[in-house]
């Protein structure tokens, strides 16, 4: 695994519904873009993996289409929110077992604006279990997002074990905020107190408006080579991926009666320490994460199941802001989800895009200093979790 490398990454800025280009001309961009950046052509890949959710079957033939007809297999990737890094870890294993040298790994989403729904709303849905635990142990209220509850109620359960005060979650979005005002590709820039973020609307428990990700457009894509692909073409891939899991719902996310485990926290440890057993990597040895922060509770719990903080400090681990520039990891360096944004296929790619940056020293305002180690946490309910763990090449 340590032979792949990144040898070059595109993204273009995110930007409100209604507000982008075309989703072909969106991936166009952002794949030259990962293209130039990597100091290769577009012959010279070899497959490319597609992410979305929000078109057409193909779309990623059509997208690469603007480039270039060169007859390679391309296979289009759809896994919900982690769908952007199944591209990669697919993009990532082909390399590894010898089946390519040079693989094109890319995402984007055309989103509508408003909570996500069903596009097929006349049959079974793919989210009914989890949608069934919910409502196994919460109450539903019909004039809210199904989704922002069951986020909301991991909340609830959480402060019920742990004590949580409610503006802890909030702190949550200040700090991204406080982030992305660095970030000329995040699609909210502007800064937000507490207070702001606490009074806008709520949306379920402790989770508000302003505790949500928005739905987002936007295109990300990256290059990833082997290490003799690098050396013979005069590359600089200098980032490589030390470790990656892709892992789905465990038997416990239906048995223990807990909304932390049905909202993805079992097949985030699950497969983080996967991660940290193949890389010997410590979670205290990491400097810089881009962590999935669809919902501020989200983030929370999965700063323990990551093994960030243990199990019940995390508001103390906010509180000291060990999530941010001079605490013990810096947590969204670009915003995350929460301000950057959320086209859905291309999130994975965009975190890559953001953790290269850092590990290349590249990453401007944003840089966290020194950083060697990069983790990067992309879940999908329904359910999947790619982590990936990138370092600097010896």
């Amino acid at each position: 695994m340590s032979n792949v490398r990144v040898a070059g990454v595109g993204m273009i800025p995110f930007t409100k519904p209604g507000q982008s280009e075309d989703w072909d001309v969106m991936a166009e961009k952002a794949i030259r873009l990962a293209l130039t950046d990597a100091g290769i052509t577009y012959d010279q890949v070899q497959e490319a993996y597609a992410g979305f959710m929000y078109a057409d079957s193909t779309a990623g033939q059509s997208a690469l289409y603007r480039i270039g007809s060169t007859g390679i297999p391309v296979i289009n990737v759809n896994n919900n929110c982690s769908t952007g890094s199944t591209a990669l870890y697919l993009a990532r294993k082909m390399i590894e077992l010898g089946g390519a040298d040079c693989v094109l790994a890319f995402g984007f989403e055309q989103m509508m604006p408003g909570a996500l729904g069903s596009a097929f709303p006349d049959r079974e849905g793919t989210m009914e279990r989890g949608g069934a635990k919910f409502l196994e142990m919460c109450d539903y209220d019909p004039s809210q997002p199904p989704v922002a509850q069951m986020y909301g109620g991991a909340a609830r359960e959480y402060q019920k074990l742990y004590g949580a005060s409610d503006e802890v979650f909030g702190m949550i979005s200040v700090k991204a905020r406080r982030h992305a005002a660095n970030n000329p590709l995040a699609v909210f820039r502007d800064p937000l107190t507490l207070e702001e973020v606490m009074s806008s609307p709520q949306l379920s428990g402790p989770v508000t408006r302003y505790q949500a990700c928005p739905p987002t457009c936007g295109a990300a894509a990256t290059v990833l080579v082997s290490a003799k692909f690098a050396a013979k073409h005069g590359l600089d891939a200098s980032v490589e991926i030390l470790g990656q899991s892709l892992t789905t719902d465990f038997q416990t996310t239906w048995d223990k009666n807990s909304m932390i485990s049905v909202i993805g926290s079992d097949m985030v440890k699950a497969g983080a320490d996967m991660v940290y057993e193949a890389t010997g990597v410590s979670p205290d040895d990491v400097d810089v994460v881009e962590l999935h922060d669809c919902f501020t509770p989200n983030e929370l719990v999965t700063y323990e199941a990551l093994g960030l903080t243990d199990v019940g400090t995390a508001e103390r681990y906010i509180r000291d802001e060990q999530n941010t520039y001079g605490g013990k990891h810096v947590v969204n360096p670009s915003g995350g989800l929460l301000s950057k944004g959320h086209p859905i296929g291309a999130t994975g790619l965009a975190q890559c895009y953001e953790l290269t940056h850092q590990l290349r020293g590249t990453a401007d305002k944003r840089q966290v200093e020194g950083a060697r180690l990069a983790l990067q946490h992309n879940m999908g309910m329904g359910g999947a979790c790619v982590i990936t763990l990138y370092g600097i090449s010896a």
